[in-house]
């Protein structure tokens, strides 16, 4: 799961590099679309998220009938918000295109690049379903698997395609977008060909879990819901302290800019470890085990969530202390700011991998309205009021300013920790 999302992470810097050889009006034209595509594609990780827990629960009870439910419901939803997500774009997208390009040719550069990039839209809607059914299932080498195949397809057929070599028209931007295109078919074929040579025979299996299928997709958005709500919460309002972001000074600015992918993408080591102890418990609570069987688990992942959380810091460290040869033109004081976020850098992973432990833990026993208000009011009541403060008002430092992500962290961790240690998720009954 970890390798995947390192993939998923490195497509989108794959992309902007390949594009960013036909310069910045390009470059800005893709990343105009892309952060548009990027609300649609949230909300479908989002919902991808919950369907993980959800067959998890259904794979640990044995219920073939409940995990076609859960597969049958999580595709339906999943198509839905592709489908509306979508529509949003076909009515809104040009307006919003026009208003925020810089220039009439960045806005038909990205308005083209948009209407061929819909069909990774649709792609990713089936894609995620299947690669989090099967991550419920425990079978998470498969959709590592459809990565390590699209990956090099996207690169090759991109790089064709943008440049026109071999024969092919030179179709520039629009050309990365049917590189992806084309990489989405192949991984979704690859998912669907695996899961009908796995558990075709699901298909065939009569009746639902509730009494009908409406029924059925009314539970499972009910348990989708709050998850979804806390990933759709969390990316709106990262999106809004980035906004907040441009306040600060330019050296600030570049420097908060620079640190926020690699708190992103280091992190995944602690996000993923975290998410699979939520679907081992999900199975654990499905097979009704013992509540000595889920604390010895329980205590074992967290030992492995704080070496996860070590690993993250080692790595920011690293990157800061190489900020002079990572980023040597650079202005000297943006990289002296990258070395005074150590201290924060440092400490954040280890609240923040005990809260993912907590969460995904308290989701997987389907508390998840507890653990959407903790998210939601720790982002909406302190994060984002107090980075709009903090900045708009007082003028405060960068380095204030980032240490509201271990702020958040610390006001969550007595919420979170308290309820997991009450043991009502231990007693929980998984129903369909």
């Amino acid at each position: 799961m970890t390798l995947k999302a390192v993939i998923l992470h490195g497509t989108v810097v794959i992309d902007a590099y390949l594009v960013a050889s036909l310069g910045e009006t390009a470059l800005a034209a893709m990343g105009l679309a892309a952060a548009i595509a990027g609300f649609v594609l949230g909300a479908i990780l989002a919902f991808a998220n919950a369907m993980q827990i959800r067959t998890a629960q259904a794979f640990g009870t044995g219920d073939p009938v409940f995990l076609k439910s859960a597969l049958a419901s999580g595709m339906t939803v999943s198509l839905a918000v592709g489908v509306l997500g979508l529509l949003a774009i076909q009515v809104f997208g040009g307006a919003l295109i026009g208003w925020l390009a810089p220039t009439v040719e960045i806005a038909q550069l990205a308005q083209d690049y948009l209407a061929v990039f819909s069909l990774v839209i649709l792609g990713e809607a089936i894609g995620q379903c299947l690669s989090s059914y099967f991550n419920g299932c425990g079978e998470t080498r498969t959709p590592l698997y459809s990565f390590c195949l699209s990956l090099p397809i996207n690169v090759v057929t991109s790089i064709m395609l943008i440049h026109g070599y071999w024969g092919l028209p030179a179709f520039g931007v629009v050309g990365a977008a049917m590189g992806s295109v084309i990489a989405i078919v192949v991984q979704v074929g690859f998912l669907a060909l695996r899961f009908l040579r796995i558990n075709g025979h699901l298909l065939r299996i009569p009746g639902w879990r509730q009494p009908s299928f409406a029924g059925s997709l009314k539970r499972h958005i009910g348990f989708s819901l709050p998850i979804a709500a806390t990933f759709l919460s969390a990316t709106i309002a990262t999106h809004i302290c980035t906004l907040i972001y441009a306040k600060l000074t330019v050296n600030e600015f570049a420097a908060m800019t620079l640190i926020a992918p690699w708190i992103m993408v280091t992190g995944t080591v602690g996000m993923q470890w975290a998410q699979a102890t939520g679907i081992i418990v999900a199975q654990l609570l499905g097979q009704k085990e013992q509540a000595a069987v889920l604390d010895r688990f329980l205590k074992s992942a967290w030992r492995g969530a704080n070496v996860a959380s070590a690993l993250v810091a080692a790595l920011l460290l690293a990157v800061c202390l190489s900020a002079n040869a990572l980023y040597a033109d650079l202005n000297v004081e943006t990289r002296m700011l990258l070395l005074a976020f150590l201290p924060v850098l440092l400490v954040l992973p280890f609240p923040k991998g005990s809260n993912a432990i907590c969460g995904n833990t308290l989701r997987a026993s389907g508390d998840t309205i507890y653990v959407m208000h903790i998210f939601i009011w720790a982002q909406w009541l302190f994060r984002v009021p107090a980075t709009a403060v903090a900045i708009l008002y007082f003028d405060l430092s960068a380095v204030w300013v980032l240490s509201f992500l271990l702020w958040e962290e610390l006001l969550k961790f007595p919420a979170f920790h308290r309820r997991l240690a009450r043991g009502d998720w231990k007693r929980s009954t998984i129903s369909g």
